[in-house]
């Protein structure tokens, strides 16, 4: 009898380790959980939840203002795509698959910026799990038009565009490499006339080579990358009918005789991802899983695992997945190594706890407090 007893504990305690996650129906309500039934402190997440609150991004709410003011450095940086207003914080916490605490509009649909990126991986994760792309090969095998001509961008690989380490140079609807996010010393000659890093040995965050892997995905797939998200994950678990993935009013191409749009991979133009707190958990919940919704192998764990690996180029960065690693200015101070989160401009993330079997969603938190909320949910268990 105590040998069940113990069993049934663990089970109830750890599901991922028997595959009981609860997993929410489609377009049904979360089911919810008090979290003392997880022996949580109520109080402490009360606390947490609070200071997200408090703590709310300190940016306009109209957006392109605090587009147009976060990266006035960058020349000629424009708005292309679509903005919205945001709304006030909001944010859900997932505990074995049930919502156990929740703040804001969680059904307000928001962009998400930056969060997108790990969408985009997903989109390039089904890519691999289908034998139509290897994060090894080289892009231009594939994308045989000029976009990867020339001694240095022909070398660089599937694997450079995900873990922003290719340093492509170009071109792309209208932006240029060398003005996204540039330097902070130096000129526009200095950064045109720049030397190139060997693809794979300098990380750098650049949205126009992240656009460059939406374009190169979308031909791959010869079809819109928002019907290749919604075929494979977002219908599958049961996310609503609100989300939208924008790209760029010039972001058009012919693709077999239709006309289709290359989304972008963040709002730092316009655009990206523009989805609820709600689908943004169930995407949560299908990583902590390692990739399976109800038993059905959506996208492969290896694929997770790969995702989730420290790049050659940055300790801190996998797949467009960001890496909680000490010794990096990125580290979370009490919060566990192995924690991988999506981030996004103006406070906007995904957080998956494995130890913990946690996904926790905030909107519109202030960037600098990030660390410091995760681990006061953290301090709560």
């Amino acid at each position: 009898m105590q040998i069940i007893k113990c069993l049934l504990f663990v089970i109830f305690c750890y599901p991922s380790l028997y595959g009981q996650y609860y997993f929410p129906s489609a377009h049904g309500t979360w089911q919810q959980k008090d979290p003392g039934e997880y022996s949580i402190d109520s109080g402490k997440i009360a606390e947490a939840i609070d200071f997200a609150k408090k703590n709310e991004y300190s940016g306009s709410k109209d957006l392109r203002i605090a587009i147009l003011r976060g990266f006035s450095k960058e020349p000629y940086h424009k708005i292309l795509g679509p903005t919205k207003k945001r709304g006030s914080p909001a944010g859900m916490i997932i505990k074995n698959g049930y919502q156990i605490a929740s703040w804001g509009s969680v059904e307000r649909v928001d962009m998400t910026f930056s969060v997108t990126k790990s969408y985009l991986s997903t989109v390039a994760g089904l890519a691999v799990d289908r034998n139509l792309i290897s994060p090894k090969e080289k892009v231009s095998k594939i994308i045989w038009d000029t976009t990867f001509d020339g001694n240095h961008n022909s070398q660089i690989t599937w694997e450079h565009l995900l873990n922003q380490s290719s340093d492509w140079s170009g071109t792309l609807w209208g932006g240029h490499d060398w003005a996204d996010r540039p330097p902070s010393k130096g000129s526009i000659d200095d950064w045109k006339n720049r030397a190139f890093s060997i693809p794979g040995t300098q990380f750098e965050y650049n949205d126009v080579r992240v656009n460059l892997l939406a374009y190169s995905l979308l031909n791959v797939w010869r079809k819109p990358l928002p019907q290749v998200l919604k075929e494979y994950i977002m219908d599958p678990i049961g996310a609503s009918s609100s989300w939208r993935w924008y790209g760029y009013n010039n972001s058009w191409i012919e693709l077999d005789g239709q006309r289709a749009q290359s989304v972008s991979g963040g709002g730092h133009s316009g655009g990206g991802l523009f989805i609820n707190t709600l689908d943004h958990a169930r995407f949560g919940l299908l990583f902590l899983n390692d990739g399976a919704w109800k038993g059905n192998q959506l996208i492969s764990k290896n694929w997770i695992i790969d995702a989730t690996t420290p790049s050659p180029a940055n300790i801190s960065y996998g797949y467009m997945w960001w890496l909680n690693k000490k010794g990096t200015n990125r580290f979370w101070e009490g919060v566990p190594q192995n924690v991988f989160y999506a981030s996004g401009f103006g406070g906007n993330y995904i957080v998956i706890i494995p130890d913990e079997d946690i996904v926790i969603v905030t909107r519109w938190l202030e960037p600098s407090q990030i660390g410091l909320f995760v681990k006061k949910v953290i301090d709560a268990l």
